[in-house]
């Protein structure tokens, strides 16, 4: 009986060789990979928050700051509140919202190349490369102030990227 209530637990731990158990590997591997990365991505905005913090703080004002690193200014003009209830909510609103795109990204990505593998029964860098493609693209629409350039450039970046990694896997 104990066995049956395992098999029908939708999380696992490391040792059963993931996280989730859907009923599909194609669902599993999404939603995989999709909390893998958003991790990765709060990680990321919080540590990327932390430096500029660090930084302003150090030298007085954010001018220091090269603009390539800090992007659009006043990306998160509430972080800067007056209180600091207001900067920990805007922290956890943009933590939230990087750690969505992260994970949505990586989702679609897997499921794609999963999809595709099965679709066409081989693994190649030509998966990786349209997966790459449309994952860029997708992931590019998110941004607030999107071309048409940005989106063609984002899947471009996407499936040289993808392909790169598909292409050096057996090297390292």
């Amino acid at each position: 009986m104990n066995s049956n209530l395992e098999t029908r637990s939708l999380l696992h731990g490391f040792d059963k060789g993931g996280f989730f158990d859907l009923g599909h590997p194609l669902l599993n591997r999404i939603a995989e990979s999709f909390v893998k990365a958003a991790g990765i991505g709060a990680v990321q905005a919080v540590a990327r928050e932390a430096y500029f913090t660090a930084s302003e703080g150090a030298s007085g004002d954010s001018t220091s700051i090269p603009p390539e690193i800090t992007g659009p200014k006043n990306r998160f003009p509430d972080l800067r509140g007056e209180t600091n209830r207001k900067s920990i909510e805007a922290l956890v609103k943009s933590t939230g919202k990087e750690s969505v795109q992260w994970g949505l990204a990586a989702g679609m990505y897997s499921g794609l190349t999963y999809g595709l593998k099965e679709a066409r029964g081989v693994h190649d860098w030509k998966n990786s490369a349209l997966a790459g493609a449309i994952t860029g693209a997708a992931l590019a629409l998110t941004l607030e102030d999107r071309s048409h350039e940005q989106v063609v450039q984002c899947a471009i970046t996407g499936a040289a990227i993808s392909s790169a990694a598909n292409l050096l896997t057996g090297i390292f």
